[in-house]
């Protein structure tokens, strides 16, 4: 699958490749926050620009269009719910399908903002590697341990599923392209044959997967990994002025946005 990008990292040399992953989990935990805040057109618009100049600063931008192909597969599934069962003003009439004006704004609202959570957390995990990304998350979630909490085995899990969302994906594409070099038709559209092709691939994805885990813990325990051992990094995280610089702007602009949007009248 061509267009799927989360999880993968791009190695570089951009800005915000040199950011400490505290600071770009920081900065997205605070823009996503903002994502649900937006509320007119100009909001969302305004937004969007951002998404792309960050993209630009980070020289991925070969990367946008792969991650909004899916995207706009799903913004287009949200936008076509929301309009037929969103009662309102109708727009277009064809008998059992009724598209309303109401609908039309929600799906867009819905879609735009999935698009931009999307493209968001794909930039994150293209600018910061999957070690670098479990260091940061340890540190952030440091506090945790106080609560005994695995903060170290959460931080590792959530790398895990991160480099395994390619992977998957990767595997499936082979499985699927072996299948249809065997005759199976994955476009038909009579119902037994989708079930059943569906699962011709599915159930060796599966196994797949499970083998891909096996091997992975295997791995894991053959260089001592164990649960609950204290473990130090190779490479000790450090905030410097660009750091502080960049969660500087994006404290000042998330602050304007709220003030100007909440308490200007």
């Amino acid at each position: 699958m061509e267009g799927i990008v989360i999880g993968q990292y791009v190695p570089g040399n951009s800005f915000l490749h040199r950011l400490d992953p505290r600071t770009k989990l920081i900065i997205s935990a605070a823009l996503l926050w903002l994502i649900f805040l937006l509320g007119s057109p100009v909001e969302y618009v305004g937004f969007g620009l951002l998404v792309i100049f960050l993209y630009i600063l980070s020289g991925v931008t070969g990367r946008l269009l792969r991650v909004l192909r899916p995207a706009m597969y799903l913004l287009l599934f949200t936008l076509g719910l929301n309009m037929i069962f969103t009662p309102g003003h109708v727009l277009l009439n064809l008998g059992l399908v009724v598209a309303t004006r109401e609908g039309l704004i929600q799906g867009l609202t819905v879609g735009f903002r999935l698009v931009y959570l999307i493209s968001l957390s794909s930039l994150v995990t293209l600018t910061t590697s999957p070690v670098r990304m479990t260091d940061g998350l340890e540190t952030l979630m440091g506090p945790l341990k106080k609560a005994r909490l695995p903060v170290s085995e959460l931080a590792m899990m959530m790398n895990v599923a991160l480099r395994f969302i390619p992977a998957f994906w990767e595997e499936m594409d082979k499985i699927r392209k072996a299948q249809v070099s065997r005759g199976a038709d994955f476009d038909s559209w009579h119902p037994s044959r989708r079930i059943k092709y569906m699962t011709a691939l599915l159930v060796p994805l599966l196994i797949s997967a499970f083998r891909k885990a096996e091997e992975l813990s295997v791995a894991m325990e053959a260089r001592g990994y164990a649960v609950g051992m204290k473990r130090t990094s190779l490479h000790r995280l450090q905030l410097n002025l660009r750091d502080y610089m960049a969660i500087l702007i994006v404290l000042i602009l998330t602050t304007a946005f709220v003030f100007n949007k909440y308490f200007v009248q």
